[in-house]
This record gives structure tokens, sequence and C-alpha cells, in this order.
């Protein structure tokens, strides 16, 4: 009796375990990885947008030490004729000083600043490249039944990647198809 009743809850586990497996094996997920930093760089626009976002910080930024520069002659001249100058002149100097420092600091908030004129041509030139490549990474994930695809050049750190799983040619191929890209014998990969 002890043996059929120790058979039968064996075969109820067998079965519920094989029950198990064939759910699990059934919902499989896939998984798949891309380097957006080599897909970037094999998009010829991009690599355009980031020399003009690139000229731009360059010439606003020289604008700016400009100015800083300005303020530190106000300021050496102000303190070498400082000695000589009436108390209200030497305030008004000190106003012009304090006022172009303020003017230099607010240019650079309007160039550089979070919501800045930088930030602006970045959206402008950079997020319509940003969004093709994630359209064609979607469309290779719906297509492939991937349920993730991580991205190896962003901020998740992933140890080891099996090739045969990276898409990135294959997400350079579909932006391919709504923009220019390199060529696929022609990419050059880093040693990533």
């Amino acid at each position: 009796m002890k043996n059929t009743i120790f058979s039968s809850v064996f075969a109820l586990l067998v079965a519920g375990f094989m029950f198990t497996s064939i759910s699990a094996t059934g919902q499989q997920q896939k998984y798949a990885y891309v380097d957006t930093q080599y897909i970037l760089d094999n998009i010829p626009e991009f690599q355009d947008a980031q020399d003009e976002l690139d000229e731009f910080s360059s010439k606003w930024q020289k604008e700016i030490e400009d100015i800083y520069s300005l303020v530190g002659e106000m300021y050496q001249k102000y303190q070498a004729e400082s000695v000589l100058l009436p108390e209200d002149v030497k305030r008004k100097r000190e106003e012009e000083i304090v006022n172009k420092e303020k003017e230099v600091k607010e240019l650079q908030r309007t160039y550089f600043g979070s919501e800045g004129e930088l930030y602006k041509k970045r959206q402008e030139l950079i997020q319509p490249i940003q969004e093709k490549v994630y359209n064609a990474i979607e469309s290779i994930a719906a297509t492939n039944n991937y349920s993730f695809v991580f991205d190896k050049a962003g901020g998740m750190t992933l140890l080891y990647g099996n090739p045969k799983y990276d898409i990135s040619d294959d997400v350079l191929d579909e932006v391919g198809n709504v923009m220019q890209t390199v060529k696929r014998d022609s990419r050059n990969r880093d040693s990533n």
C-alpha cells in the first residue's frame, strides 16, 4: 500500500514537473543586444550632426571665454586704479564688473544650461536619428520575437555577449532603409 501511494505521489510530481518544463520552454524568452555606439558611428548623418554640435559648442565657448577675459581685464584695471578713484566711481566700476560677470554667467546658462541652446540643437539634430535607430531595434525585436534587447554601449554592464545575439548590424541595415548608413562590409568594429 505504501509503495502504491509513493508511486502515485511520485507519478504526480513527475507529471507536474514535465508540465512545468513544457510551459517554461513554450514561453522561453529570447534576448539580443546591440552596441548603439557602433551603430551611431556607422551612420554618417550622426557624425555630421555631432560635428555641427561641436562647432556650435566651440563657438559659444570661445564667446564666453572672451567675455570672462574682458571681466578679468576690467577687474585688473579697477585694482590698479582703485586707490586713486573716488568712492562713487569705485562703486560704479564694481557694479560694471559684477554686471558683466552676471551677463556672462547668464549667457553660459543660455548656451549650455539644461534647457539651453546646445540642448535644443542636440534635440533637433540627434533625436531624429536616435528615434530611427530605436524604431529599427523595435522592428527587429518584434520580427524575431526578442523579449529584451540590451545596449552593450549604454549604462548596462554586459560582461559577456555571444556575437550571434548581436543584432547591431541588423539594426544598421534596417536604419539603412530610411537613411544612409555605412555598408555592412565597410563597417569598422572596434575591439569592444
